[in-house]
């Protein structure tokens, strides 16, 4: 034989999710933390390490320990909580246990590529309902598909990336209110918009809300979710899920951040506070429209963006995160808030090259002036 046997038809149209490993002096490309783990939590990570972390044996199955803080912390039970190989892991299991053929999962574009590419990968249907120009979601277009289509998944990204917008509190109950999908508002820049579907849990048994601990708790190399949901939900759950999927490193490193969690906090307040250093300062440059945001990210749109981005990156060392390809992104760029020396950075970038482009404009202008200019003397 001098061939493979073809994929499942679902994978022929199907792009991969971008992921490269591009080296910079300053990554600001996907919305990580821009500091590592505080000192006192790594001491203490390194004692465990040495001493209460058994390598040769398989992970507890379900992070037990690490299931009971947060349901603690949440007022709830532990059979309320699933933790998971990072959040992308929870989307995956949620669309294995109630997407697939003949089913549905409803999707707000632009947003987190992963709940489509999910949805394809299993054969679940997905039924778009692009967001405004101002990327806020169409709250009637939305209510209309619900009620029209009757999906059986809803994905809302609440703040959503990459556009670090956030949807009214009241379109989520009434979407909540006319359906018994599954209702997933994907909350992992919750501890940056300060606002969360948690309360609503106990009226409404579909709502599962998903945080991360790759965000603000500095945790991206470790990958770590976890799923607040009613506890049936969370017994289908573990029916799909892979076994051992959180190793054992990452559940008492996961541990240990979460227990912590209060140490976390100045580095929030120094994201929000450069966050509105970027807004205000990509705000002013001419030829730079930049959206609000209420995550660690912000979203702006500039002309040539491509090529803006290869500037930074290539004349600056400094990478952010091209979205223009994406249909609704076009011509945008999303930078993640970092440090307050790297922000600085970037923005001395930012305005060098935008300076360089009217420049260029200017010249070009003359050129064109000076050309007409000798032709009307001939």
């Amino acid at each position: 034989m001098k061939r493979v046997r073809s994929p499942r038809p679902e994978l022929e149209h199907l792009t991969p999710y971008e992921a490269k490993d591009v080296r910079a002096d300053v990554v600001l490309s996907a919305n990580e933390s821009p500091h590592n783990l505080p000192g006192e939590i790594l001491d203490k990570l390194a004692d465990r390490v040495r001493h209460d972390i058994a390598f040769n044996r398989y992970p507890d199955p379900l992070a037990t320990r690490l299931r009971a803080m947060i349901a603690e912390a949440n007022g709830l039970e532990p059979a309320n909580v699933l933790i998971g190989n990072g959040g992308d892991e929870i989307i995956m299991d949620l669309v294995l246990a109630w997407g697939g053929p003949g089913r549905t999962l409803l999707d707000m574009p632009p947003t987190f590529a992963m709940y489509g590419i999910d949805a394809r990968m299993t054969g679940t249907a997905v039924l778009e309902v692009p967001r405004r120009p101002d990327f806020t979601v169409d709250e009637e277009a939305v209510l209309t598909a619900v009620a029209e289509a009757d999906p059986d998944i809803i994905v809302i990204a609440n703040p959503n990336n990459p556009t670090g917008t956030m949807a009214p509190e009241t379109l989520l109950i009434d979407v909540l209110e006319a359906t018994d999908a599954i209702v997933l508002v994907d909350e992992a820049y919750f501890e940056f918009s300060r606002q969360t579907m948690r309360p609503h849990m106990e009226r409404h048994p579909h709502l599962v809300v998903l945080r991360t601990f790759s965000k603000a708790f500095s945790l991206a190399g470790l990958r770590a979710g976890y799923l607040l949901a009613h506890e049936d939900v969370i017994a289908e759950l573990t029916k799909v899920r892979q076994p051992y999927s959180v190793n054992r490193f990452t559940q008492v490193a996961a541990g240990l951040a979460f227990r912590e969690r209060v140490v976390f906090e100045a580095g929030v307040r120094e994201a929000m506070r450069n966050r509105d250093t970027l807004l205000h300062g990509l705000g002013a440059m001419t030829g730079v429209e930049v959206f609000p945001s209420e995550a660690n990210f912000v979203l702006f749109r500039v002309d040539h963006a491509s090529a803006v981005w290869r500037d930074l990156l290539h004349d600056h060392s400094v990478l952010i995160r091209d979205v223009s390809r994406t249909p609704g992104l076009e011509d945008c760029l999303r930078v993640t808030v970092g440090s307050e020396e790297e922000i600085a950075r970037f923005l001395a970038a930012m305005d060098e090259i935008m300076a360089s482009k009217r420049a260029a404009a200017h010249f070009g202008m003359n050129a064109v002036a000076a050309r007409h200019s000798g032709k009307d003397g001939e």
